[in-house]
């Protein structure tokens, strides 16, 4: 049976309290996480500590560069092992983790490492009220020690995504991952011993949120600085904790984003890529589409296109050639969704597709499979057009204007992503410049450079990621004045 501890200090730290890790396939345990408690968490955040003023700030920037390149190296080494450790968390099949979950886990430590390495700095000449001149130079100096809470639908790529720059910017890292998927960010740790990044500069603490190790964490007074990936609520408690100290946050929050489609959309490319958006890693991903907006001349083609790609889904183990649609997370996950479906036909839906539960062979009949679902006819303020639902579904709804549709798309309190598919190319720019979100795609989606900014508007999210944006979390800013 799998152990996975937490890594304190280039050691692996076991607890005396545990709890069970199940695969969503079939419900099998498939190891024990040790639980940190308020003394590991405390010990993992001096061990960061002691290493940002020690060793790690010893490293010259090309030093770092070159560790972090030998990241990535040691993650593709291990690639079947990262990639069976991710697909027993998830279930997620492997033609998805494989060449996007595993690939970008990877990618995120080289394209900051990359970055670190020629980002310019500003610099001003300043006459002086004497005549002369002053030099004013900035210089960017890590934030200190980061935590860093991690999400479960994708959890190497989005744990990475931080602690990538994290480090490249010079900080340490305490790192807690989601109780349901604790094992690549503990395979992780074998990785930064293998390639000699030095002991606290990457450390790992699992357990839960409230009485936890994730409170143990974002309340800690040596914490410098809080990243986290998840839901709002829980965004909003560890707001509450980060308060005290006055300390940084960077959140991406939930998310209700629509899929717009305009009557003059390549429609084959607008349907394939509004089934991509809503129902990949069975719908259990923060850019997600579960509002869907049809111009009203092709509404019926479109609702009859999007049900036969949703049946069309082959469900089974993650390895199975042909396999292309996983599980939820885990059971508890699975109550929640099928309670919107469950609330979408009390308040009179029609039923395109799905709604409940799939049979499945025996072991598979007891995880946490759900039906991609499509619903039509509900008003626009019923809780399962409101809320987001982090499941393989959405609601379909005809419009008929322009306006009409940016009205409807920005009436939630969310404001992650959107896509639009429209080959007016006026439309597109009025779409993207009206829409209240942070990230807009034109005719496709999830098509990432790593560079530009990624965060959201409204209760969807603080500050941005990517690119030179991650550095502004990451680094603060401190000037130098010379008098020459």
């Amino acid at each position: 049976m799998n152990e996975f501890k937490n890594f304190i200090n280039g050691k692996w730290v076991s607890s005396s309290k545990t709890f069970e890790n199940r695969n969503p396939v079939d419900n099998s345990l498939i190891g024990l996480v040790h639980e940190a408690g308020r003394e590991d968490v405390d010990a993992a955040v001096k061990a960061a500590r002691a290493a940002l003023r020690g060793s790690w700030a010893q490293l010259k920037v090309e030093e770092r560069v070159d560790l972090l390149h030998a990241i990535v190296d040691g993650i593709n080494q291990r690639f079947d092992d990262f990639l069976a450790a991710e697909v027993a968390d998830t279930g997620k099949p492997h033609v998805l983790a494989g060449h996007l979950d595993i690939p970008r886990g990877a990618a995120n430590f080289k394209v900051f490492a990359d970055l670190i390495r020629n980002v310019p700095n500003e610099t001003f000449s300043t006459e002086t009220h004497d005549n002369g001149r002053a030099l004013n130079y900035a210089v960017r100096v890590p934030r200190g020690v980061i935590g860093v809470v991690c999400p479960w639908n994708l959890p190497l790529l989005l744990m990475t995504w931080k602690v990538g720059p994290a480090l490249a910017c010079g900080n340490t890292v305490v790192v807690k991952p989601s109780e349901d998927t604790p094992a690549t960010a503990t395979l992780l740790g074998e990785v930064m011993n293998k390639v000699g990044v030095p002991a606290g500069v990457y450390n790992v603490v699992h357990g839960f949120g409230p009485d936890s190790a994730g409170q143990f964490l974002t309340e800690h007074p040596l914490v410098d600085g809080i990243t986290f990936t998840g839901e709002t609520v829980t965004g909003e408690a560890i707001m509450k904790a980060a308060a005290k100290g006055v300390r940084p946050v960077s959140f991406e929050l939930g998310g209700k984003n629509p899929g717009i489609v305009f009557a003059d959309a390549d429609f084959d490319k607008a349907v394939a890529g509004i089934a991509r958006s809503t129902f990949e890693n069975t719908g259990q991903v923060c850019l997600g589409t579960e509002r869907v907006y049809v111009q009203r001349p092709i509404f019926e083609r479109f609702v009859a296109a999007l049900k036969q790609r949703a049946e069309a889904f082959k469900l089974g183990r993650p390895q199975d050639p042909g396999v292309n649609f996983g599980p939820l997370i885990s059971l508890q996950h699975r109550e929640k969704v099928l309670g919107y479906y469950k609330m979408a036909k009390a308040e009179g839906a029609v039923v395109v597709t799905g709604g409940g539960v799939p049979a499945m062979p025996e072991p598979m009949n007891v995880g946490a499979w759900i039906q991609p679902t499509i619903w039509t006819g509900l008003p626009e303020n019923s809780p399962v057009i409101r809320e987001e639902i982090f499941g393989p579904c959405c609601h379909i709804a005809p419009f008929d204007t322009e306006e009409e549709v940016i009205r409807l798309a920005n009436s939630t309190p969310y404001g992650l992503a959107a896509t639009v598919w429209t080959q007016d190319l006026g439309v597109a720019h009025r779409m993207g410049a009206a829409l209240d979100v942070g990230l807009c795609w034109i005719n496709s989606w999830f098509l990432r450079d790593l560079r530009t900014s990624f965060g959201g508007a409204k209760q969807s999210g603080i500050g941005r990621e990517g690119g030179v944006h991650s550095l502004e979390f990451y680094t603060e800013l401190r000037n130098v004045c010379i008098k020459l």
